[in-house]
């Protein structure tokens, strides 16, 4: 990686999504691009997403690309992350899915999906946008359920001519939601009673009960340090619904049927798991949302070369951890991209 800082040289032009950049929410450095997806299949109108990237003036000559996705109840927000990545080199793009922060819009559920294949519309489209306007090999980043929808997208992608055709070279995953957490009967029974009812009622709210914990632990209104638009990342957490979670549970039964996604991945996560239905201390230090054993548990089922990393004292979001623990995960992540970016399996 060059220690050289000079402008990053990126089109301003539109793209084949219409319209062009346009300032973020974020400040000067970021912009973001509507892509407008049409219809709805789960019939709430037109939906887009939006693509954000991070431009500042004076930045390392980039020579990798990076694509981040995030989780449920999210949205990209991560400004830090965003500036790492960039001061060691990387072109940083982040997406909001359709119906998810800056890609909501009236009348529509957010985050409601009926099918997790459906967000490859804009995953390609923003993969397509990033290699036009970088020419460079991309990696894709992703969060929680968006670990499992990138997972599930490279598999289908690699299946359809590669991968590494695409330039992709390789998948960091934070935190992924690869089983439903909870009773054993929730896996079992509860997964075949929720199939009939996401097929003929996927509106229905499933009750399971919302809860500040993990909210309280982030928000700089509670113990955290981070700002964030609560409309779009509300402390609770938005309902769930019985489409959106039957959906969630067949991508979980097709990654544990064995993925091939075709690039090494790593993998970092909490040490330990809390459930938590109050805010205590503990949730400062621990996943307090996902059961981090059958994370180790299901990892494997990628296919390729696969590193994963537990983070002492990391929250579900190991990069919205607290000091100590974050600059451990960066540390695990530029070692790994440096790995990456010289060995012959993530050639690109």
């Amino acid at each position: 990686m060059t220690s050289d800082t000079s402008s990053t040289a990126r089109s301003s032009a539109p793209t084949e999504a219409a319209g062009a950049w346009q300032p973020d929410v974020l400040g000067t450095d970021y912009q973001q691009l509507t892509l407008p997806l049409g219809p709805d299949p789960d019939g709430e109108g037109d939906v887009v997403a939006t693509l954000v990237r991070y431009s500042p003036a004076q930045q390392p000559a980039p020579t990798q690309a990076v694509l981040y996705v995030h989780g449920f109840t999210d949205y990209f927000f991560q400004e830090h992350l965003a500036q790492h990545l960039a001061g060691q080199g990387h072109a940083f793009y982040a997406l909001d899915l359709r119906k998810c922060g800056r890609s909501t819009r009236a009348g529509q559920t957010p985050h409601y999906v009926s099918d997790l294949a459906l967000y490859d519309t804009e995953l390609n489209r923003s993969l397509k946008i990033i290699r036009e306007e970088t020419g460079l090999p991309v990696l894709i980043m992703a969060h929680s359920t968006g670990g499992l929808v990138t997972s599930l997208w490279l598999n289908r992608l690699n299946g359809a001519g590669g991968v590494r055709a695409q330039g992709i070279t390789g998948l960091m995953l934070n935190s992924p939601w690869f089983d439903l957490q909870g009773p054993s009967y929730y896996r079992s029974v509860g997964t075949a009673v929720l199939e009939g009812i996401g097929r003929f009622s996927g509106m229905t709210k499933i009750p399971l009960g919302l809860s500040t914990t993990y909210g309280t632990s982030l928000h700089h209104t509670g113990s955290g340090e981070w700002d964030y638009n609560l409309d779009w990342k509300p402390l609770t957490g938005f309902p769930v619904h019985a489409g959106w979670l039957r959906a969630i549970r067949r991508g979980h039964l097709r990654l544990h049927q064995g993925l091939d996604i075709g690039v090494p991945a790593l993998i970092l996560r909490s040490k330990v798991t809390r459930f938590m239905r109050e805010y205590g201390p503990a949730a400062d230090v621990s996943d307090v949302v996902l059961d981090v054993r059958q994370i180790q548990r299901w990892s494997g089922c990628l296919g390729t070369r696969t590193n994963m990393v537990p983070i002492e004292g990391a929250r579900h979001d190991v990069f919205l951890s607290s000091a100590e623990p974050r600059e451990e995960a960066f540390t695990e992540l530029d070692n790994w991209l440096t790995w990456l970016a010289t060995s012959p399996e993530a050639g690109a």
